[in-house]
């Protein structure tokens, strides 16, 4: 007779396959923890490039080495938080998430309000901030004070849209 574990590493993958196609992430399962590496989107042959704090691929959300302008959205980068004057909303996305990319489509079409700063968190590599908030799915949305304590936080997976987090917003 054979050991049943291959069979349930098996499925344990299909799972957590499943997930991801459908723009979920387990988090905390070692099986399926996301790589810091180079990856390739679910459905693509092509490989993604990870983002870094000090260029951004995203045309949307820049990074520089200036405090965040109020009314923005822009990278995550550490001490941007004290830096940034008003409220503060971190933006936990997944490039391959579908919810991620419909929030930051309407974040970048509309207008951001000029008291609020959207500051985009990688869900994939930002572990500890995850972890800090009690993150667990894209979509995330965290509302900070200038010391980083979380003030409140929704999760916006079914209704993807900037007035949605502005309604969010404590």
């Amino acid at each position: 007779m054979t050991s049943p574990a291959p069979l349930l590493r098996l499925a344990t993958l299909a799972t957590a396959l499943a997930l991801v196609v459908a723009g979920c992430t387990p988090v905390g399962d070692p099986a399926v923890e996301p790589s810091t590496e180079a990856s390739t989107a679910p459905g693509s042959s092509e490989s993604m490039d990870v983002e870094t704090d000090d260029e951004s691929t995203d045309a949307g959300a820049g990074s520089s080495g200036d405090a965040a302008q109020a009314g923005a959205y822009v990278e995550y980068r550490d001490g941007i938080i004290a830096e940034t004057a008003g409220t503060k909303a971190l933006f936990f996305h997944a490039p391959w998430c579908p919810q991620c990319l419909a929030l930051e489509e309407s974040i970048l079409s509309g207008e951001i309000p000029d008291d609020l700063t959207i500051i985009k968190v990688d869900f994939d590599t930002a572990t500890s901030l995850r972890q800090q908030y009690g993150v667990t799915i894209q979509t995330t949305i965290v509302f900070v004070d200038d010391d980083g304590a979380a003030l409140a936080s929704e999760v916006l997976y079914s209704d993807t849209t900037l007035d949605a987090l502005v309604a969010a917003a404590p």
